[in-house]
């Protein structure tokens, strides 16, 4: 089978495309970062992720299912949210005007038309594009995502190696849900293979509230610090100080208020089977060692 990922030399994308290869797939990438290092020792042909629909079109040809993770975190410059929902929008009629077969399309969980937070609006209006596009679909819809490469998980690590203390906002009883990432994967190549549009909530065995996941991530790490419960705004103002010193965005206002609202939970039973606190364990001596910088990821 020809397979296509949106984004095989970067996170998620990876791991999908390590295991297509290695179930026997050809597989091509799409990607705006074609300089990356190539972890496939250039088994995996790129080309780019321009939004051009003629060029994606062409880029397409041959490809049975199309594996897709692309978006925007936060909006950056011109690279926004809103044409972010554009962008896939375009990625979608083109790979159906290729004759790709099925999409696998990578969501988030409780999207919604109605959300007045862009990302969970935006993530509701990209699976209608995919829903409306007469492909064969499976749409996932993971939480907060864990593996080597990481940010939010790394990153209250790396704060609880470095800071006396650690602010929460609110009172840190709120819920998530985290996955691993190469059981999204595993569940993404599952999708893929079937023949029936699906939705799927793509979640990990384990829901934790905020506290209690950061109490466990510093106690792994032999990094037991007191967390203060502070307001929001207050949480916020002190993640935007640490953003200039790591020359990053730690924490946005829509990701506090998608945390705190719940959205990061999933009422389904887990498909995911890696347990964060095994992770954890595993990987302990080297969590959180660096910072994870977004915009590095992405911009740089």
């Amino acid at each position: 089978m020809k397979t296509a990922v949106t984004g095989s030399f970067s996170y998620s994308g990876k791991y999908i495309t390590h295991r297509l290869i290695a179930r026997g797939d050809e597989v091509i990438t799409l990607t705006g970062h074609p300089n990356r290092p190539d972890p496939f020792g250039g088994r995996v042909k790129s080309y780019p992720l321009d939004f051009e629909i003629s060029s994606m079109v062409q880029s397409l040809q041959g490809v049975e299912t199309l594996y897709n993770t692309y978006w925007v975190r936060f909006d950056h410059g011109t690279n926004t949210q809103s044409l972010a929902v554009e962008n896939t929008r375009k990625l979608v009629k083109a790979a159906a005007e290729a004759g790709v077969q099925r999409i696998v399309h990578i969501s988030i969980t409780n999207p919604s038309l109605e959300s007045k937070l862009p990302y969970f609006h935006g993530k509701a209006l990209n699976e209608q594009a995919v829903r409306e596009s007469g492909l064969s679909y499976a749409i996932l819809r993971p939480t907060v995502l864990f593996g080597n490469e990481d940010i939010l998980i790394n990153n209250i690590a790396y704060l609880l190696r470095r800071f006396p203390l650690f602010a929460m906002p609110g009172d840190g009883k709120y819920l998530l849900q985290p996955v691993f990432v190469d059981d999204l994967a595993e569940l993404a190549v599952e999708a893929g293979s079937s023949k029936n549009n699906l939705i799927w909530d793509a979640v990990g065995p384990d829901i934790f509230s905020f506290k209690a996941m950061t109490q466990m991530i510093g106690i792994s790490i032999n990094c037991s610090r007191p967390l203060i419960a502070v307001p929001a705004s207050l949480a916020l103002a002190a993640s935007k100080a640490i953003s200039a010193f790591v020359s990053d965005v730690v924490l946005t206002q829509d990701e506090v208020d998608g945390l705190m609202a719940g959205l990061l939970v999933s009422t389904e039973q887990p498909r995911a089977k890696t347990h964060l606190g095994d992770w954890l364990k595993a990987n302990k001596k080297i969590i959180g060692l660096n910072y994870a910088s977004e915009l590095n990821r992405h911009y740089k």
